[in-house]
């Protein structure tokens, strides 16, 4: 498989922006592990931009990414092997290391708890088991990695009960067409409306249906699109229809946020909410494949760079966010200067964590990049494989 750059960029982007949506969730009067002392209800605006497409989109790229990684394995069983190694060993890093502050964070500020952060980690964190309406130990935002390795898990046995068979011919006839924006759009209504309706996502992997109606048909999909010539060919034809309808229906969302703010819109505003943002979402999807494809599928001396860190970003970001948020509480900053301060060191710090973690041999594997450094006079004579540090 050629390498698709227009899709690596497109990770990075979307990690990236997910850098903002999680400072957003300290301001938005949404439930989050640590909140200003200023919420402003409008920041809903902009967070709705991208909420509903953030991360169904990495879960399709994620699948279009495990294409390319499970031709690059030797079987089902190499490949399922090689994830381990750069998903449980990260996840289970991060659940132990990089994680316990967030939630003595929110115990502190928001459940009364008044044990210091070692004396939490040493004696409360490790309970399995519920603690304050909290259920220890956590993945937090790292659910993702979890999602990501038990999809990957029943894609390989999918693959290998198969037995060389194949459904991409039924993926490319369907796809092929304006069904690659419309069945999407239908089966998330169908899940949303009528299979679960009222689902809310709860991110424990054996008790959150809503979102595998969603993510795992999303990752599926990108499984499949990264061999169709003609799923392709449909989002060349239709990624400028689905950009135009995408922004439409977030004005919907937007109009309707900012009339009824939170959850108390009142029907039929409720159902016109709920549809308008199940079409924005998979439209956008749609449409930044479309421009990746078209724009950005070609290679940039940072991309490498960026493609690898990327996964160390994800697993600090959120801990600086909640910690630094932590410490400027006291302070009462107006939202504007707290707003930049926790941009600017999450991006430090996330910087940080990736540099020093790069260099250091035993430290790679748990922060999700390869066990082994590239030596600097050799690294302009390193070739990449086509499907090299994605995930």
């Amino acid at each position: 498989m050629e390498r698709h750059y227009g899709l690596d960029w497109l990770r990075i982007g979307a990690f990236g922006l997910l850098i903002f949506y999680h400072v957003g969730m300290v301001f938005v009067p949404w439930d989050f592990h640590v909140k200003t002392a200023h919420p402003l209800d409008w920041v809903a605006i902009p967070m709705h931009a991208t909420n509903s497409w953030r991360l169904m989109l990495l879960f399709v790229v994620s699948g279009y990414a495990s294409r390319a990684l499970l031709a690059k394995s030797e079987s089902p069983g190499s490949f399922i092997g090689s994830r381990n190694k750069r998903l449980l060993i990260p996840l289970l890093f991060g659940m132990t290391i990089v994680v316990p502050i967030q939630p003595w964070v929110e115990l502190t500020t928001q459940h009364g708890y008044d044990g210091g952060f070692g004396w939490f980690w040493l004696h409360d964190y490790f309970r399995f088991g519920s603690f304050h309406n909290l259920i220890l130990p956590t993945w937090q935002h790292m659910w993702f990695v979890g999602y990501l390795w038990f999809y990957t898990v029943a894609l390989a046995a999918a693959v290998w009960l198969m037995r060389g068979r194949s459904l991409q011919g039924l993926f490319d006839g369907m796809f092929g067409t304006v069904a690659i924006v419309l069945a999407p759009i239908a089966w998330l209504l169908f899940a949303d409306m009528y299979l679960l309706p009222g689902g809310r996502e709860t991110h424990d992997v054996l008790n959150d249906a809503i979102a595998h109606a969603h993510y795992l048909p999303g990752f599926l999909f990108g499984f499949a699109l990264a061999r169709s010539g003609p799923a392709m060919a449909a989002i060349a034809r239709w990624w400028k229809a689905a950009g135009v309808i995408a922004v439409l229906s977030y004005a919907i969302v937007a109009a309707i946020e900012l009339r009824w703010p939170g959850s108390g819109m009142p029907q039929p505003y409720g159902y016109i909410f709920a549809t308008a943002r199940v079409i924005q979402g998979w439209c956008a999807i749609v449409a930044l494949i479309g421009i990746a494809e078209h724009y950005w599928n070609r290679d940039h001396p940072w991309r490498r760079t960026l493609t690898e860190a990327v996964f160390p970003f994800y697993i600090i970001h959120q801990t600086v966010i909640v910690t630094v948020e932590w410490a400027l509480r006291p302070y009462g900053l107006p939202p504007l200067a707290e707003f930049a301060i926790l941009v600017t060191t999450t991006v430090a710090g996330c910087w940080a964590f990736y540099l020093v973690g790069r260099e250091v041999g035993w430290l790679r594997p748990l922060i999700g990049l390869r066990g082994f450094i590239v030596p600097r006079r050799a690294a302009r004579s390193v070739v990449l494989t086509p499907v090299e540090s994605m995930s």
